[in-house]
């Protein structure tokens, strides 16, 4: 799948978002090596400890419908600054791969691509328990 097509599948999933304390609405497209997309949005709660960010979202999802093949995540925020997976969702994604590929954009023209292992050096997973 194109970079942009999961950026647009992304921008419609943000259209979903629960933020009524923020205002500040995210959208995730994760695209999985067999070929299948999960969306996820942020879910806000009044009490702030139980939000969940959009890229959680779409990764529980895809994990949850028995898929661990993911190739990337496009993530859409704000159209002024690009938007990045926060550390908790860094971590979170690094659990099923290191080179799963991050897009992360702020308009279908104007978007950066990481690894995940750019954004996350040195991360602490699986294969660091004895």
């Amino acid at each position: 799948m194109e970079d942009k097509l999961l950026i647009k599948i992304a921008m419609e999933a943000r259209e979903k978002s629960y933020s009524p304390y923020s205002n500040y609405k995210v959208g995730a497209a994760v695209y999985t090596k067999s070929g299948k997309v999960f969306t996820g949005c942020n879910i806000e709660s009044a009490s702030f400890t139980p939000t969940i960010c959009a890229e959680r979202v779409a990764v529980s999802k895809c994990i949850s419908e028995g898929y661990k093949d993911i190739e990337k995540i496009a993530v859409i925020g704000s159209e002024v600054k690009t938007s990045f997976p926060c550390g908790v969702c860094r971590q979170f994604m690094s659990e099923f791969g290191k080179d799963i590929k991050v897009i992360c954009a702020r308009s279908l023209d104007s978007y950066d691509v990481y690894t995940l292992e750019d954004l996350l050096p040195n991360s602490f997973g699986p294969e660091d328990l004895y």
